[in-house]
């Protein structure tokens, strides 16, 4: 009786600690929405700029997320852990502070690294606490999902709320009192091991950093220049070279931070692909759609952040009956319903006019979200099990690389086209939908066909 209290007690402080960097990393790729009119009317921002205010973040996420996977596995998942919470935590600040549009998207940066750090490193703490339990490591991933996903969904909402009491600024104050509680508290957290003899791999971090900045900046500055300018087409061809350059690099090395051997597993592969439409898909879609609710359909910031609510259930439903269902079936029924429901949730999004009820977005704003709490916590689970539990960290740096990468060109993207008002918004939302609904069924297809049941 003894043991299962305690045992019960390691659960719960392991996930709520590490589910709380995980809270405040995804409450900022989300909460900033809602707020883009008003940085736009304090800065005199255009869009191009209100892009780069959210994919700044996003950005270098991506772009670090490989080389704090790798290192939390040579330093100790725990280590890094803290670094992340304490430099999130002053970037947070820095960005409530911030004087200028520019020195905003600096902050946004460094609090994109602190993401960076902090969220490969709670999952390798998951994951090594519980390798020796898959169910009970399948329950922890769900709750850690849940938490991060409700995060995000939430956002809009506190974001919305904080607006109207206050203004834009303390939507990153709040930030810093939630990263030094994390920051104490983690000093219970479990021991990580640390993987002996490999050192960081300085080159390959420096391409792969430049190959995905340089795709990111070409797809933003586009509508701007046109593809036939040379900022352009250049950067899209340097960021292909630099890639090839990344992948042989990673090849060679003797230490790698993506060890290629990983991708031998269609498991792997398929999850990776996964997770790429679906935050494309999401994070493209809630820009252009905090945007269409005050700029189309003039919803005030806090009526804004409280439409997208549905979201939040959404995730949070979904998210903790996906474990189960995972425990019960196994990773190939959550992750294909999950994309089922996710599909039907973008049709509905066809019905977005300029005069559109609310009541008519409810079933879309609640079936996206539920179809995304199904999948990701079976893609996440199917990840780390397809790994040694030593390169836990990198697992799940690669999987959040492609998430936060794909997530800053879907923003990309779909907010590439909504420069010409209230019609181009509208145009937006059909067209991310398309785009969402053909990458959904397309996945779905090599998921049923490819992912082995169980």
């Amino acid at each position: 009786m003894q043991s299962k209290i305690s045992n019960s007690l390691s659960f719960g402080w392991t996930v709520s600690i590490t589910s709380l960097a995980f809270v405040v990393a995804q409450l900022d790729v989300s909460i900033v929405n809602i707020a883009l009119p008003q940085i736009a009317a304090t800065y005199k921002a255009s869009i191009s700029t209100l892009q780069w205010i959210i994919d700044a973040y996003t950005l270098a996420f991506a772009v670090l997320m490989l080389s704090a996977g790798s290192l939390s596995d040579l330093l100790g998942a725990k280590r890094i852990f803290q670094a992340g919470m304490f430099v999130f935590g002053v970037a947070s600040i820095g960005c409530g502070l911030a004087w200028d549009a520019q020195s905003l998207i600096g902050f946004r940066v460094l609090q994109g690294i602190g993401a960076a750090t902090m969220i490969p490193s709670s999952l390798a703490i998951l994951n090594q606490a519980f390798s020796h339990e898959p169910g009970t490591r399948a329950r922890a991933v769900g709750l850690w999902t849940a938490l991060g996903s409700s995060a995000i969904a939430a956002g809009p909402v506190l974001g919305g709320l904080l607006i109207e009491i206050s203004n834009w600024r303390f939507i990153f104050f709040v930030n810093a009192p939630l990263c030094l509680a994390g920051l104490l508290l983690s000093v219970k957290l479990p021991h990580t091991p640390v993987s002996g003899g490999r050192r960081f791999d300085f080159p390959g971090q420096l391409v792969w950093m430049l190959s995905i900045t340089a795709l990111i900046a070409a797809i933003i500055e586009y509508p701007e220049f046109g593809f036939g300018h040379p900022l352009i087409w250049g950067g899209l061809l340097f960021s292909a070279l630099t890639l090839l350059l990344f992948l042989y690099i990673e090849k060679k090395a003797l230490h790698p931070m993506l060890p290629l051997h990983l991708f031998k597993s269609s498991t792997f592969n398929l999850l990776l692909l996964l997770g790429g439409i679906l935050n494309g898909a999401y994070y493209g879609t809630v820009f252009i759609l905090s945007l269409y609710l005050q700029n189309v359909l003039h919803y005030p910031s806090l009526t804004a952040g409280l439409a997208f609510l549905p979201l939040t259930a959404g995730f949070v439903i979904s998210n903790v009956w996906s474990g189960r269902v995972i425990n019960n079936y196994g990773l190939r029924v959550p992750i294909l319903g999950g994309l089922a429901l996710f599909i039907a949730g973008f049709a509905g999004l066809f019905i977005t006019k300029a005069d559109t009820p609310y009541w008519q977005l409810l079933l879309p704003f609640m079936a996206i979200p539920m179809g995304m709490g199904m999948a990701v916590p079976a893609m996440t689970t199917g990840i780390l099990a397809s790994v040694d539990k030593t390169l836990s960290g990198t697992a799940s740096a690669a999987l959040n690389t492609v998430r936060q990468a794909s997530g800053a060109i879907g923003v990309a993207v779909f907010g590439a086209m909504v420069a010409g008002g209230s019609s181009s918004v509208l145009y937006a939302v059909s067209f991310s939908a398309s785009i969402s609904i053909i990458g959904a069924a397309i996945i779905w297809l090599l998921i049923f066909k490819y992912l082995k049941r169980g």
